[in-house]
């Protein structure tokens, strides 16, 4: 299966503190690098959300927004921890006496200080369950958008790679085609030149020549590895790294095809084989 590193996922879950909202977004990158930005309530559960999305998604640069909105009632009480509190309000007393003119902490301050205000219904047990059935609901959601997305890119890879088994097999019946041209050319210059044709002399020349322009290996390394990336993309893995390694050994090839050209039309067929390389290149630039 091929999948894009491009994703975006997000749900909303009621649970017994309010509701929480988790929304993950990825795009493409070298290697899995991820951004985590949960509100106060949640930031406990960071390794446990760290680890999950890191079993999941193998390459992306992922954002992972995470926020528990909670539900105010009239007939709860809200729970001060006279802990923080106190431990506040020595650092407050501490940073007062060395810069006199700082300004005192506010009521609303302090109590959206993180820990000062405590719920004294929170199950963090319960809230850990609640965030790990949500982050799997969502990575699901963001693999599926990242497969369906993934087999759109396959199909576009699958026609340029068709193409390009095309042009490729267009090349090797032009080689003795070319040869024979070669011949008559050379063949009537000797005659310009000596007035008679030095046979030994032109088959010679015809060995070098032919030398010169073969280009059988190029063809077979370029089918080695159009099959090798059909093999990939049917592959049951990530794919990404071995993808764009083969394009530029498939770049290589063509490179080299042009270079030993001596027509017009296996130049041309150099440069399509280079677009569509080109083409493939930017699609897989995109796949895990």
């Amino acid at each position: 299966m091929i999948y894009s590193m491009t994703g975006f996922a997000s749900l909303e879950r009621q649970v017994a503190n309010g509701v929480l909202v988790v929304e993950l977004r990825s795009v493409n990158h070298r290697y899995l690098e991820l951004h985590m930005k949960l509100d106060e309530h949640l930031r406990s559960f960071e390794p446990l959300v760290r680890e999950m999305i890191s079993a999941k998604l193998g390459r992306g640069k992922v954002e992972c927004r995470m926020s528990l909105m909670q539900r105010g009632s009239a007939d709860k009480a809200l729970a001060v921890d006279e802990k923080v509190l106190a431990q506040l309000s020595v650092v407050a007393n501490q940073i007062q006496k060395r810069f006199p003119d700082s300004q005192a902490l506010t009521v609303s301050e302090i109590l959206h200080w993180p820990g000062v205000v405590q719920n004294p219904d929170t199950d963090t047990a319960a809230l850990a369950e609640e965030i790990k059935n949500s982050l799997n609901q969502i990575l699901e959601d963001m693999t599926a958008s990242r497969a369906r997305e993934g087999s759109k890119m396959k199909a576009l890879i699958l026609e340029r790679l068709d193409e390009a088994e095309k042009m490729v097999a267009t090349v090797k019946p032009l080689l003795p085609l070319q040869i024979k041209v070669y011949q008559e050319r050379l063949t009537a210059k000797l005659q310009e030149a000596l007035k008679s044709v030095d046979e030994d002399r032109v088959r010679q020349e015809l060995v070098l020549f032919a030398q010169r322009i073969d280009v059988d290996e190029e063809l077979t390394r370029l089918t080695a590895h159009v099959s090798e990336v059909k093999r990939i993309l049917d592959a049951d893995q990530a794919a990404g790294k071995r993808l764009d390694f083969l394009m530029q050994e498939l770049n290589r090839e063509a490179n080299t095809l042009g270079s030993k050209s001596v027509s017009t039309e296996v130049s041309q067929v150099s440069m399509g084989l280079k677009v569509l390389i080109e083409q493939m290149r930017e699609q897989i630039q995109n796949i895990e």
